[in-house]
Order: C-alpha cells, then sequence, then structure tokens
C-alpha cells in the first residue's frame, strides 16, 4: 500500500510541473536566460556600426553571392532569432541604422505608438498574424524581413512589450515574453 502511495503521489507531482515547462527553459527567467516571462528594463542602446554581413549589399552591374543570413543562437539552448537575455543583454541588434531591411518610406505615417513602452507595459495579443496584428486597439505589423523569427508566436495570448528601435526611424520592437525574442514592428494605427 504504501509503494502505491507513493507512486501515485510522485505521478501527481510530474504532472503539476510538467505544464510550466515551456520552450524557452520553463521556469520564470528561461533556465536559459532567455524568456520564461521576463521582460527587459530597457531597450537596446544604438548599434555603433554595422557588422559587416549585415550591412546594405554593394550595388554593381555583376550578381553577388547572397548574402549569409546572421547568426543569433549566440549559446546552448537560445534561439535562432534575435532575442534578450535575462540581463538585459539585446542579441541580434546590431545592423545600425543604414540596415536596408528597415528602411521605412514614410516614418510613422500612421501616427505613433502611445500605449507605454518597456517593463511596465505588458500586452496580451488578441489576435492577427504577422501581417497584422493587435492588443488593446493598437494595430501593428512584423517587418517581412522578420518574418521567420514569430512563426512560433501565439497571435491570441502571448505577452509582449513594445520598445521604441534607436536605430530604425517608424519602427518599434515587439519583445515576446514567452520567448524572449523579439521583431520589427511598424505601428499601423488603432483603428
Amino acid at each position: 500500500m504504501t509503494k502505491v502511495l507513493g507512486l501515485l503521489a510522485l505521478t501527481c507531482m510530474i504532472s503539476w510541473a510538467a505544464p510550466g515547462q515551456t520552450r524557452g527553459g520553463g521556469e520564470k527567467g528561461g533556465g536559459h536566460g532567455v524568456g520564461g516571462g521576463h521582460v527587459p528594463a530597457h531597450g537596446p542602446s544604438p548599434a555603433r556600426q554595422a557588422p559587416a554581413s549585415r550591412s546594405a549589399p554593394a550595388q554593381s552591374p555583376q550578381r553577388s553571392a547572397p548574402q549569409e543570413q546572421p547568426r543569433y543562437a549566440d549559446k546552448r539552448g537560445h534561439p535562432e532569432a534575435p532575442h534578450v537575455h535575462t540581463n538585459d543583454k539585446w542579441i541580434g541588434h546590431d545592423s545600425g541604422r543604414n540596415d536596408p531591411h528597415y528602411q521605412a518610406a514614410r516614418p510613422f505615417e500612421r501616427g505613433r505608438f502611445t500605449g507605454g513602452f518597456g517593463r511596465g507595459h505588458v500586452f496580451r495579443l488578441g489576435g492577427g498574424n504577422r501581417e497584422r496584428f493587435w492588443f488593446g486597439g493598437f494595430y501593428f505589423n512584423v517587418a517581412p524581413y522578420d518574418y521567420a523569427f514569430v512563426d512560433d508566436w501565439y497571435w491570441d495570448r502571448d505577452s509582449i512589450s513594445i520598445f521604441e528601435d534607436p536605430d530604425h526611424d517608424g519602427w518599434y520592437l515587439a519583445y515576446n515574453a514567452r520567448l524572449g525574442t523579439y521583431v520589427h514592428v511598424m505601428y499601423d494605427g488603432n483603428n
């Protein structure tokens, strides 16, 4: 009888702990130092200069070799996407002001986001997809260059925070607290 009760207790403990495990490492803080509900205290610093692999392609009449995609998994268990460590170090936001992927023809064309920035303003996604998502009456779209980084976002329930982008006029950074990843987003108004 004691063995049966012990086995039952062990089974209950395992099944109770299992729902808390997530791709980001499970416990608060992400287990691997990324995600897990952590929201950075501040946004990234402006980039000093663009790394050679992410600078604008050279203009020449000849075809050039395709550029290699940047690598973001800086440690074992970290995502292959721009992310923020739980010590608030932003990984992947270093392409600089002249990055051709984030040039806006008309910056802030739909106005500026006024819902609040950073750790003190966590929003629950209300629906949509990478082309247009929303929360609290505010609408955004993800930069096409960043589409692959949102494949695992839950558009109807993930918690995100918005940060100002110090390098790319017209763009903001949407940080997913569950995953610890972020993407460039453009404000699309509040209607």
